[in-house]
């Protein structure tokens, strides 16, 4: 059971955006996909209660009592929303579980500085434990021909991690989280740019 965990210690970098996505990328594919928080607020619970039942399923958490939640019978990929300021015991907790990690950023100084450190927590508890997941980036929000946008590719240029591409700013992924909605569950010619993007992304999904 593959685990995919969306995890940057920055706010508002579109963490549940992608993990949303992601979860609709394994659900359109027929899989059976838990998506779960890792932290009380529990935001995308609320976000499936806004998903069309005639839509492919995806699920949450099975919670036992007040504080035991675990994947449902049944499934077979799970991706894992995270909070801002993850560090620490949970965050090794999280980073233990996962098989894949994919990192979220915008073109903004603050993102970049706040990915930079976070990488070089990862790559110290990658030594410490001897294991981690595989590592990979995804610029959000992205807009063409800004110089956030070049300082941004030239930061991720010099680093040793995969980078799955640049995802546009765009009110699509606004408009369709508001219904519980992911890019695959409306027709691609509506989303046909955006679909083009995750290519790079879905192979490395699926591998």
């Amino acid at each position: 059971m593959p685990v995919i965990l969306v995890a940057n210690p920055k706010g508002g970098v579109g963490k549940s955006t992608l993990a949303g996505n992601i979860a609709g990328y394994y659900a359109r594919q027929g899989h059976a996909v838990m998506l779960g928080d890792i932290d009380v607020q529990q935001s995308s619970r609320q976000w499936l209660a806004l998903r069309p039942p005639q839509l492919p399923a995806i699920r949450s958490w099975e919670i036992e009592g007040k504080t035991l939640a675990r994947p449902p019978k049944g499934v077979s990929h799970v991706v894992l929303d995270t909070p801002a300021g993850l560090h620490g015991k949970r965050l090794e907790s999280a980073h233990g579980l996962a098989d894949k990690l994919l990192i979220p950023l915008q073109a903004s100084l603050f993102d970049i500085q706040a990915t930079y450190g976070f990488l070089q927590t990862l790559q110290d508890l990658r030594r410490q434990t001897g294991r981690g997941p595989q590592l990979a980036l995804v610029g959000m929000r992205t807009k063409d021909g800004t110089l956030s946008s070049q300082h941004l590719q030239q930061f991720v240029q010099g680093l040793d991690v995969p980078v799955l591409g640049m995802l546009r700013d765009t009110q699509n992924y606004v408009q369709l989280a508001a219904r519980g909605l992911t890019l695959w569950d409306v027709a691609p010619g509506r989303v046909e740019r955006d679909l083009a993007q995750w290519q790079a992304l879905g192979g490395w999904l699926d591998k």
